[in-house]
Formats: structure tokens, C-alpha cells, sequence
């Protein structure tokens, strides 16, 4: 999809402010009736602009009590040991998201995970397992101050 229009927009939009939403709800909300709402909705997920519909979870009260930003280093760099770590992070389910950055350290990863006894368990039987890490330093979250997945779109 080349652009987005304002119409588009406010689908995504209403979307991202609720996923279970339907078309007939979406229609109402940006005021186009039912088949075009659909037909535009069909052509942005065909689009690939919408890349899931998903259920947020509050992680406190889904017992995940400890959130990490693990900053990574890695020994070396050659392409055959970054693909074997990035495949490794891929599989961890603490692991809720992992980039890969510039500056300092080389891969930056948010780890969720129960309590600290979790977080410890994952850093030396998990993470420190993984060939070729050089350094890992984290930072715990103490208060989350603001946390969205919606992209403005106006």
C-alpha cells in the first residue's frame, strides 16, 4: 500500500484503540457504511500494514512481576555467529522483544519474566549459555511511566 488516506487512518486507528472491534463498529466509528469499510479494511491487511491482531496482557496481573532491558555485547562479529545468537533469542520466551542496535552494545532486549529468581535462572541458564556473549548489563523497571502499541497515524 503506497500512502494511507484519512480514512484509512482512522480504521487503523480504531483498530489499535481495539482490536475485537468489527467492521460494522469500525463503520459507525469513522462514519462510511459496511462494505466500503470492508473492502479498505481487506486491502490494508493485504497491505501487510496491519502485522497481527493481538490481545494485550497487564503483566502484573498475569503474574509477569519483573520486567529487564538487557543490553548485550558480543564477543565477536561474524555473520555466522550473530545469526546463531539472534536465532537462539528468537526461541527464548522471556524475551519480549530484541533489537538490534548501534552504540555501546550490540543487541538491546526486553526480558519479562516472573521475579528476580526467573530473571536469574534465565541470565545463567538461558542468555549466558549462548555462545559468544561478551558483556550483558541490566536495568530493571521500577514504575512504568508510559507503555502504548499504537502508532499515531494523523
Amino acid at each position: 500500500m503506497d500512502t494511507l488516506d484519512k480514512t484509512d487512518r482512522k480504521i487503523l486507528e480504531a483498530l489499535q484503540a481495539d482490536a475485537r472491534l468489527n467492521t460494522k463498529e469500525i463503520a459507525h466509528r469513522i462514519g462510511l457504511s459496511v462494505t466500503p469499510t470492508y473492502e479498505r479494511l481487506k486491502k490494508i491487511e493485504k497491505s501487510g500494514v496491519i502485522k497481527s491482531y493481538v490481545t494485550l496482557l497487564h503483566g502484573d496481573k498475569a503474574g509477569k512481576t519483573l520486567a529487564a532491558y538487557c543490553n548485550v555485547s558480543l564477543q565477536l562479529h561474524s555473520l555466522p555467529l550473530i545469526k546463531k545468537f539472534e536465532t537462539a533469542i528468537a526461541k527464548m520466551e522471556e524475551v519480549m522483544e530484541c533489537y538490534h542496535v548501534a552504540g555501546t552494545y550490540d543487541y538491546l532486549l526486553k526480558v519479562v519474566v516472573n521475579d528476580m529468581r526467573s530473571y536469574q535462572h534465565f541470565l545463567t541458564n538461558k542468555l549466558a549459555a549462548i555462545e559468544n556473549i561478551g558483556q550483558v548489563h541490566s536495568s530493571f523497571v521500577m514504575t512504568e511511566i508510559k507503555h502504548t502499541t499504537a502508532f499515531r497515524l494523523g
